[in-house]
């Protein structure tokens, strides 16, 4: 007896119904990328799991809490990647990449990974895309990755975006506004979760991002980050600003931002999504990072990464009803009657596919009544049926499956040619059909 079984809790399937919608959303905000400058990168799905430990921070919820961390055969701790820099970080400093001309522009779609609580929209294997800009000191950076992510959902039609803004300044600057929140919360430690307790020593700002409803009522009155910036940080944030402001994407200063991984420095960022009852959600997010890329082994350079679950993405646009791509249907299905028109309907759609066409013939040894019930159920544009006659004769007959009309077609050289003149010019008279009764200048 067959054993039955279902995907592990946290994934999901795409079926074919659906991939179109992923293929348009993943190609679309790649196109976007492409024209920043971006271009693709791939990654290995695993790394060692010390380059994100070193990376993301020991102290995070990724690293302690969300990673999908195993023992190969060779006794090295390999871990499923669980967001997409740091393994970036390790490819570009492998492969010599930044030592080419900067700063260095990649993009990327691939699947995550993390052991949390699955949620609308959030799952333990996911699916991000994402932009790292490496080499750049500039503020310039900064706005460009938030520009490129802003655009890219406005090409989707979410249109009600805006960006959540804010600054943790330099490890410099940070040092004494760790001092500063960690007095705070040792004041309000009766109040705070197990977790947070660990983080007062090791990282207080840890604990502004904690989900737990009674540490985040004691962090409304934590320090601000943005009162501790030095100088030079508080003016590279000025220009992030000022350079947003000129380029007229939606912004606020948010000073909660923190986001959750220790390499961040300066910038962190949030992009906001307004549905039409007024509630938000967060589409993604990213910052700079300063340090990250010396702490694997490479040169002491800075970068800017973002990153968008796509799976979130796809929610929300089809909550908020946005235009698809329409479906990719049959043009051409090969109705056969019999072996020898069977074979010649086989080596036909082979003949078009060359050409181009989307076309099918029969698989399954159907009658011809249940082939053309097949053919209106995929949606087939157009059908031809094959037989001994038509064979014969050298000439089949295509019919268009939304009119009736019907035209004969000559089987022989040059077949793939009158198809193509025949569809391409009933697809014109279709436009000009549709056009007749419209007011000049529509």
């Amino acid at each position: 007896m067959a054993i039955l079984t279902t995907a592990p809790r946290g994934t999901r399937d795409v079926l074919p119904k659906d991939s179109a919608k992923w293929q348009y959303v993943e190609r679309s905000l790649l196109e976007t990328a492409g024209l920043f400058g971006f271009q693709e990168i791939r990654v290995p799905t695993f790394e060692h799991t010390e380059l994100f430990q070193r990376s993301v921070g020991e102290t995070t919820d990724v690293v302690n809490k969300e990673m999908y961390t195993f023992t190969d055969k060779g006794g090295r701790s390999i871990t499923l990647r669980p967001e997409g820099t740091a393994g970036i970080a390790r490819a570009a400093v492998q492969n010599g990449l930044l030592g080419e001309a900067l700063p260095l522009k990649v993009s990327y779609v691939f699947n995550c990974f993390r052991y949390e609580k699955p949620q609308n929209g959030r799952f333990r294997e996911f699916e991000q895309f994402g932009a790292e800009l490496m080499g750049a000191a500039a503020p310039a950076a900064d706005a460009e990755v938030i520009s490129l992510v802003y655009e890219g959902l406005q090409s989707l039609g979410l249109g009600r975006v805006h960006v959540e803004l804010n600054s943790i300044g330099c490890p410099d600057c940070r040092a004494e506004y760790h001092k500063a929140l960690k007095a705070y919360f040792e004041a309000h430690r009766d109040g705070l979760c197990r977790t947070c307790l660990e983080r007062l020593d090791k990282n207080p700002m840890r604990i502004l991002d904690c989900k737990n409803p009674d540490c985040q009522e004691i962090a409304k009155g934590a320090p601000r980050v943005l009162d501790f910036l030095c100088e030079d940080c508080q003016a590279h944030f000025d220009q992030v600003q000022g350079l947003l402001s000129g380029a007229k994407i939606p912004f606020r200063i948010n000073p909660g931002i923190v986001r959750g991984l220790d390499y961040y420095t300066r910038t962190v960022f949030e992009l906001v999504y307004t549905y039409g009852d007024g509630h938000t959600l967060v589409c993604g997010g990213g910052g700079r990072y300063g340090g990250l890329l010396r702490e694997i082994g490479g040169p002491d350079c800075e970068g800017v990464g973002v990153g968008m679950g796509v799976d979130r993405l796809l929610m929300v646009m089809q909550e908020e009803g946005c235009d698809f791509p329409p479906e990719n249907t049959c043009d051409v299905y090969l109705v056969s009657v019999g072996g020898r028109a069977g074979r010649e309907a086989f080596r036909l759609a082979g003949v078009l596919r060359a050409e181009g066409f989307f076309a099918q013939s029969d698989l399954m040894g159907r009658s011809v009544k249940a082939q053309m019930k097949y053919a209106d159920k995929i949606g087939a544009k157009y059908t031809m049926v094959l037989g001994d006659s038509e064979l014969d004769s050298g000439e089949a007959t295509l019919k268009a499956m939304n009119s009736g009309k019907t035209k004969g077609i000559p089987l022989g050289d040059g077949f793939a040619d009158s198809m193509y003149e025949e569809i391409l010019s009933s697809a014109y008279a279709d436009l000009e059909e549709a056009a007749e009764g419209l007011e000049p200048g529509f």
